[in-house]
């Protein structure tokens, strides 16, 4: 696919127990300009992100971590 290539990203979490866990690391992810969507799953401990253009998964990881949980 020329022009349209999806790049998505998925992390895993350590330490979220509850939903509201999820949707702060939901929230703290949309606010990064390169993100399009960010869909956590408890159950897995994971965070699938797709992307508008490529970044440095240090960001992803920093911004996860800054709210207290950990990125492995």
């Amino acid at each position: 696919m020329i022009g349209k290539n999806k790049i998505s990203k998925t992390l895993n979490i350590e330490g979220m127990s509850c939903i509201h866990c999820a949707k702060k690391v939901e929230t703290a992810l949309k606010q990064i300009k390169q993100v399009k969507s960010a869909k956590v799953s408890l159950e897995e401990k994971k965070v699938k992100i797709d992307l508008k253009e490529e970044i440095e998964d240090s960001v992803l990881k920093d911004t996860i971590e800054d709210l207290g949980y950990k990125v492995v």
